[in-house]
């Protein structure tokens, strides 16, 4: 009886083998749980709905597409541990992930593996310039996002300009970089700059310290939670100032967090929401995951995520190939103008986005996300 276990168990390995080898593996590390779980939800979405289409046409090299997830938690310490669980899985690539201090966390995890690692949200410049040659980002850097944001401000008119962040790896730096773009421009004068510490609930002595020298705008440059509290908390201090925020801004619980009447006049700079991208491929996807889901995806960085997947397997496709330099030089060099969920994308050398993708944002008083002209 003994010898009949060992023998069913030695078959089931061989079997578990087989599979594993009859399968494509794509890792997915986003926020799962933690702050940024909504977009996390969403990342996964559609990563899943895109490999689920793909392996309806018969997959990749006439294997399935297999997606193995790891929960980031939005957090580094967490991320490095995602990472080396899925170095040791076999994926080909990971899409991911949405914060650049959390995927700078990551980076040389994946890099010393030669794993592809194609990040969706971390906007952070230096992730780029480390000369890492299996780095990508379907998103773009944060200058030029400061670019944008700096014309905006000048824009609008504003004189005394607030810049507020919150000392992480990509709110800093495009604290940084809007401020330097500004007082190259000499447009206007910068008040105040200075951090919050995020996850706290309550923001109300760095909103006094940024009225009381009276800014025209205050630019937060940090992400949609605590840029809710901003919101709320300013309208109970019944201060009326404009504010901005950056691409870490654009999702809907901003509204959720800071009310509707709080929000509405909230200006952001982001890549195109989903209901604007403009392409056929986009609209066909947004309608499928509708059908699937009930309703569209809310964020763009589940669709750059979609980007990234689209990218990598297209690389697969052309190379006829999983190894992983092969594919990274496919991406740097021979992918041009690829169809996206966002558009048409190419890398560089560096593996960065080619292409200006950046627009601005306003929320309206039904706490809708309308595009600028």
């Amino acid at each position: 009886m003994k010898r009949v276990i060992l023998l069913c168990l030695a078959l089931l390995l061989v079997q578990g083998t087989a599979f594993a080898a009859d399968s494509i593996k794509i890792g997915l590390m986003g926020p799962i749980t933690g702050p940024w779980a909504s977009e996390g939800a969403e990342m996964k979405q559609v990563v899943q709905l895109l490999a689920e289409e793909l392996n309806q046409k018969g997959g990749l090299l006439g294997k399935k597409v297999e997606v193995v997830t790891q929960d980031d938690g939005g957090d580094p310490r967490t991320a490095a541990l995602a990472a080396q669980r899925l170095a040791t899985q076999g994926v080909v690539a990971v899409i991911g992930t949405y914060g650049s201090a959390v995927t700078e966390a990551t980076q040389n995890i994946y890099g010393e593996a030669k794993i592809i690692q194609i990040a969706n949200g971390s906007t952070a410049i230096r992730l780029s310039e480390k000369g890492l040659k299996y780095f990508f980002r379907t998103c773009p850097r944060d200058d030029e996002q400061a670019k944008v944001a700096a014309q905006a401000i000048q824009k609008m008119g504003s004189k005394r300009i607030a810049i507020l962040h919150d000392n992480s790896t990509y709110a800093k730096g495009l604290a940084d970089e809007t401020r330097g773009l500004l007082e190259a421009a000499k447009a206007g004068e910068i008040v105040f700059f200075d951090a919050l510490t995020p996850k706290e609930q309550d923001y109300t002595t760095v909103l006094t310290k940024m009225k009381s020298v009276q800014p025209d705008i205050v630019f937060f440059t940090g992400y949609y939670g605590e840029a809710g509290l901003l919101l709320k908390q300013a309208k109970q201090m019944n201060w009326k100032v404009t504010f901005m925020g950056g691409d870490a801004t654009n999702n809907p619980d901003i509204v959720k967090t800071a009310g509707k009447d709080a929000a509405a006049g909230f200006y952001f700079v982001s890549a195109p929401l989903p209901k604007d991208l403009p392409s056929d491929e986009a609209r066909n996807f947004l309608d499928t995951f509708k059908k699937k889901y009930g309703n569209p995806p809310n964020s763009i960085y589940a669709a750059l995520a979609g980007d990234g997947f689209r990218v990598i397997t297209q690389a697969i496709a052309e190379t006829k190939s999983t190894d992983p330099a092969k594919l990274a030089d496919y991406l740097h060099k021979d992918l041009k103008d690829f169809p996206g969920l966002t558009g048409k994308i190419s890398f560089n050398e560096k593996g960065d986005r080619v292409g200006e993708v950046y627009r601005v944002y306003r929320v309206n008083d039904e706490g809708q996300f309308i595009l600028q002209p």
